[in-house]
């Protein structure tokens, strides 16, 4: 559990920079010729993307850090610096891509843990306690970069085969990868899976061309992007002249979606339809399911988070309303999302997103896509899909969801305007500042580390706006509260002081 719980935290760390993908993704699309033709706004989402390994090391090395210190943030940048740059020369051909950047971070947190606080003597008093910390990362990550420059090529060997294997694999990989992608989410380990596939899978260099007075990027394979030349043709586009090829290739799913990679969105368009359509079509489903009088109360529930669902393809606050009440209803959501990503691929529809697959992200990157159309009528599909199962299963087994449970009044109530600023309350729910050991949060929830769970009053909770609960171990909990976690956890943090 140990292990499981590390995973948690680093996943929680990947959402940092990750973050800053929604910035990036609109510049580069708003910049385009399709769009505004800005092209100084395109090259500065352009520039996001080109150095995203950077900003995973400087994310997750603040992530893993204790106090998100800016200290690590700096030892991040120095840790990636000196393990690609010394990696290099070991093999001139080696490309750590964004596992450059997880590397340099995770070692730049764990520096900072250990190190941050340590006093040298007297003569050396400058570089200890924070300052020391770049100092011991770029000296295990001058290590790292022994070992990496060696051992890596046969590890990026293994990850392409596995790439692959799973791209290869067709309408199995897709379904696999849609339903752990939803399977992950109650641990938060769907972090680690998504930057796999979205940053790592496949490989692609981005060529970038003028037709018709407009500068434009396509991302091409290694192999034929490497034989063309400045100047020449782009093949396949007429009237193309090639005006930069770049020199690093562009490395997963996501990135090479925004790259011009024509190939990309396989792991990406299938989600569209659950966000956008299913998951909202199911909680009209548990709504209308729910007892008379009490569809007002799940309605009061459910509408927002699936507003939310829709729009911006934040799922958590609603999955979690009925993941752990009705378990075979997840177990089903999960099910259909693998088969969701199947039938986008068959329909022949790839699309992409920065942030997530909400109707903003749909949108924004329509001119990008592949027939996004498609996407809107197996949307439709899927939201009755979604509603007619629902609604027979938790009528049939009768299901506990929003509405219908024993506990309907306590658990799922809407917090009031002044409970919902209530830290004192919530400490209260959580034993006391005193069974508070770790805080932190991510976009939706809130990551503890405390005590004693058995301290934590779950209804408390959930009457003060919580969606769920998830405990990792003795000591390890997650409270799923949608947008406001964050800035619940610095509240937490600051009366903790």
């Amino acid at each position: 559990m140990k292990f499981l719980g590390y995973l948690q935290t680093l996943g929680k760390a990947l959402m940092l920079p990750i973050a800053t993908l929604p910035v990036a993704a609109l510049l580069l699309r708003l910049g385009q010729p399709d769009l505004l033709s800005i092209p100084f706004m395109a090259a500065a989402g352009g520039a996001i993307f080109d150095q995203l390994p950077l900003l995973f090391g400087l994310g997750i090395a603040v992530g893993l850090a204790r106090d998100d210190a800016g200290a690590a943030a700096l030892a991040g940048a120095v840790g990636y610096f000196v393990l690609t740059g010394a990696a290099v020369t070991i093999n001139e051909d080696l490309n750590l891509s964004f596992f450059g950047g997880i590397i340099a971070g995770i070692i730049a947190g764990h520096s900072y843990n250990r190190f941050q606080g340590v006093r040298l003597p007297e003569y050396l008093g400058f570089f200890g306690g924070k300052r020391l910390v770049p100092i011991m990362t770029g000296l295990f990550c001058l290590l790292a970069a022994f070992v990496v420059g060696y051992i890596w090529p046969y590890v990026q060997q293994g990850i392409d085969a596995f790439g692959h294997e799973v791209a290869n694999s067709g309408s199995v990989g897709q379904f696999a990868y849609g339903v752990l992608n939803r399977a992950l989410i109650p641990v938060g380990l769907h972090h680690v899976l998504n930057s796999l596939f979205w940053f790592g899978l496949d490989e692609c260099i981005k060529v970038s061309y003028e037709a018709a007075g407009s500068l434009h990027n396509v991302c091409l394979a290694p192999a034929l992007a490497q034989s063309l030349s400045v100047g020449g043709a782009v093949p396949g586009i007429n009237g193309g002249e090639i005006t930069q090829i770049a020199t690093e290739v562009t490395r997963g799913d996501l990135n090479r979606f925004f790259a011009g990679d024509p190939t990309a969105g396989v792991f990406m368009a299938g989600f569209f339809p659950v966000m956008m359509f299913g998951l909202p079509a199911a909680a009209l489903a548990m709504i209308l399911a729910a007892p008379e009088g009490n569809r007002a109360r799940a309605a009061g529930l459910l509408l927002s988070v699936a507003l939310t669902s829709f729009l911006t393809g934040i799922t958590e606050p609603l999955e979690f309303t009925f993941m752990f009440l009705a378990p075979l209803l997840y177990g089903l959501h999960a099910l259909l999302t693998g088969l969701s990503l199947v039938a986008a691929n068959w329909l022949g529809t790839l699309h992409g997103f920065g942030f997530s697959a909400g109707m903003f992200d749909l949108i924004l990157n329509w001119g990008l896509a592949t027939h996004p159309w498609r996407l809107l009528a197996l949307g439709l599909v899927t939201g009755v899909v979604y509603f007619c199962l629902f609604y027979m299963l938790i009528r049939t087994l009768n299901l506990a969801t929003p509405g219908r449970e024993p506990e309907a009044v306590v658990s799922f109530t809407e917090p009031d305007a002044h409970q919902a600023d209530d830290t004192d309350a919530f400490i209260a729910a959580l034993g006391g500042a005193e069974n508070l050991e770790h805080i932190d949060a991510c976009i939706t929830r809130l990551r503890l580390t405390v005590a004693d769970s058995g301290l934590v009053n779950e209804q408390a909770l959930r009457a003060l706006g919580a969606r769920g609960v998830v405990h990792l171990g003795d000591h390890g909990l997650q409270v799923v509260l949608g947008a406001r976690a964050e800035t619940l956890a610095a509240a937490l943090r600051k009366r903790k002081k």
